[in-house]
């Protein structure tokens, strides 16, 4: 096991350039199964969860290359349709396999997704659609069970609770893009991710119209061909690199990005009174010196603010005078970074869907608990501007999603170190 050591107070000063999308690349891995011919994806992140897919593919009968740091190679000739609990069961990202499979060999057995930290996440919604699609789908011992064999277009709405579901989007486009006839999608998430695996699966040969839209429409084609494809960067990343800029009143340019993709950070920045500058088509510089002003803010499906830019948010208007509302509308258990926070002497209270955060004049170094993706980025960031040492343990769940960021943070001026956790104090250790 490793901890991350921090000793805030260094303002971050530089260029980062941002790596490509995990959201983006994991159903895109997916969809490369959805050919018997050789797929090729670029500007990949090396990150635990990409890796682990690859594995899952493999273990589905793909073969799977690295070209180079950021690319993999995927030729899928000889497929199994069963993907076993001992993979899926480590990464929930997986579910969204039950689509191409169904697509390409019109039979699946899935096993269903454990749960997830940070609230319930069913996939009712997907085998609603795959019903739709007319395919008989049978729940059993733990598994999704599904005959495709009768697939054929259908009207889908994908609409729930907290708006539309983004994997399961995926899902039933990567099974329409090969069943006959035409497939209507209703309520579509429309996030990048969707719109970039539009493109890879319209690179391939599908008929997707609608793109970016919350009504697509799919013309099923009998064969999808071999691609290269360039996956976009990742919009959290960057964010969460500009959020680190304005935390430790650094000034930091944040290149490679999408900016049209951060409308609503941006947006939130500047009611703080947070100094931002676009430059060119895909760099942003921010200067964080300066009073900030509090935010009232509500995560809501893309284009609005993202929820997995909540807990960095949440972070920042701790050390933000004033009083600040962050209101959680898609995940309702994602306030788990809260109590490590407030171990570090952050006001917040937690009043429903809304964390209320009263902000202070400054943090203090601590040993904290990392419960998720997102929530230890948000440490890390409060760990940056903290007075002191703060030690982070559970970082395997950093790694999952942000590539070697102690190096390239170390680069920027942070003091930040990756040790054994034989190195942390004892009487700071808890047994994980």
């Amino acid at each position: 096991m490793e901890v991350l050591k921090i000793r805030g107070g260094n303002p971050l000063r530089g260029s980062i350039t941002v790596s490509g999308a995990k959201n983006a690349a994991l159903p895109i891995f997916a969809a490369t199964l959805l050919t018997d011919e050789e797929c090729i994806i670029e500007n990949v992140p090396d990150l635990s969860d990409v890796r682990y897919m690859a594995e899952i593919l493999q273990c589905l009968g793909a073969h799977v290359a690295r070209e180079g740091v950021h690319g993999w190679v995927f030729k899928a000739e000889n497929l199994v349709s069963r993907a076993p609990y001992e993979l899926v069961r480590k990464m929930r990202a997986s579910v969204c396999l039950m689509g191409p499979l169904v697509g390409r060999l019109r039979q699946a057995d899935v096993s269903l997704p454990g749960g997830c930290v940070i609230g319930p996440r069913p996939i009712d919604l997907h085998l609603k659609g795959l019903s739709k699609l007319n395919c008989d789908i049978n729940i059993s011992n733990g598994y999704v069970h599904i005959d495709g064999r009768s697939m054929r277009g259908g009207d889908l709405f994908l609409g729930g609770r907290h708006g539309p579901t983004v994997t399961g989007t995926a899902n039933l486009l990567m099974a329409a893009v090969l069943a006959p006839g035409c497939t209507r999608i209703e309520s579509a998430a429309c996030e990048p991710e969707i719109v970039d695996l539009c493109g890879m699966l319209n690179a391939m040969g599908a008929n997707i119209s609608g793109v970016g839209s919350h009504h697509l429409t799919v013309e099923g084609v009998e064969k999808l061909h071999g691609c290269r494809y360039r996956i976009i960067s990742d919009r959290i990343e960057a964010g969460t690199f500009l959020l680190a800029g304005a935390i430790t009143g650094g000034d930091l340019t944040v290149s490679g990005v999408r900016t049209n993709h951060l409308s609503a950070l941006l947006d939130k920045m500047e009611e703080a009174d947070i100094e931002t500058e676009i430059i060119g088509e895909n760099s942003i510089r921010v200067i964080g010196a300066g009073q900030r002003r509090p935010v009232d803010l509500i995560t809501l499906p893309h284009p609005a603010f993202p929820t997995d830019l909540q807990a960095q948010m949440c972070a920042l208007m701790s050390l933000t005078p004033g009083l600040s509302i962050l209101t959680e509308k898609i995940y309702p258990n994602r306030f788990m970074h809260v109590p490590e926070l407030q171990r570090m002497g952050a006001d917040i209270s937690i009043e429903g869907p809304s964390a209320i955060i009263k902000g202070k004049d400054s943090l203090s170094g601590a040993p904290v608990m990392a419960s998720d993706l997102r929530a230890s980025a948000a440490l890390i960031l409060a760990g940056l501007a903290a007075q002191g040492e703060t030690w982070i343990q559970r970082i395997y769940h950093i790694d999952r999603g942000y590539e070697h960021i102690d190096e390239r943070l170390t680069e920027l001026g942070a003091d930040i170190a990756r040790l054994p956790a034989s190195e942390m104090p004892k009487e700071m250790l808890v047994e994980v």
